[in-house]
């Protein structure tokens, strides 16, 4: 299902808003005029486990993977390799939105995010973003809200 199929599905409120190819949080902010603070990094992760989850924090923080594996009550948490993470969520890298994944996985959403009505993340190609609800990607991932993030 595409995202648009799924976002539809759902009843999500959601606005697309297109912008030249990106991979990179700070180049999308560059090419929408959108705070860097306000979208999303959505980085697809494998924990001891095995577990696929994804961990999602502020465009212009860190992801903490050990404030990640406390939050999801396990020893350890990595990144996977951008093939990998793309054949898992079913985006390419920059693309990846905050919901709507191919396989479903647990997702922890960073703490400050919980906060903002909306947040932009990947909008499932690499040349828009999508503008979601919070509560919507909260509510449909059956998110875990933990402190995840860190400045550099």
């Amino acid at each position: 299902m595409s995202l648009d199929d799924y976002l539809t599905r759902h009843g999500v409120w959601h606005r697309f808003i297109p912008k030249p190819e990106t991979v990179h949080t700070a180049d999308a902010a560059e090419a929408t005029g959108v705070d860097l603070h306000r979208i999303t990094k959505n980085l697809v992760s494998v924990t001891d486990a095995g577990e696929h989850v994804v961990l999602i924090v502020p465009g212009d923080r860190r992801v903490s993977l050990r404030r990640a594996a406390k939050a999801l009550g396990v020893k350890n948490v990595r990144l996977m390799p951008f093939k990998e993470a793309e054949a898992i969520s079913g985006y390419l890298p920059g693309a990846t939105p905050s919901l709507g994944y191919r396989t479903p996985m647990r997702v922890v959403v960073d703490s400050e995010l919980a906060e903002w009505e909306t947040l932009y993340c990947g909008g499932g190609a690499r040349d828009r973003l999508l503008e979601v609800r919070v509560e919507d990607v909260i509510r449909l991932n059956d998110a875990i809200i933990a402190p995840i993030s860190k400045t550099d």
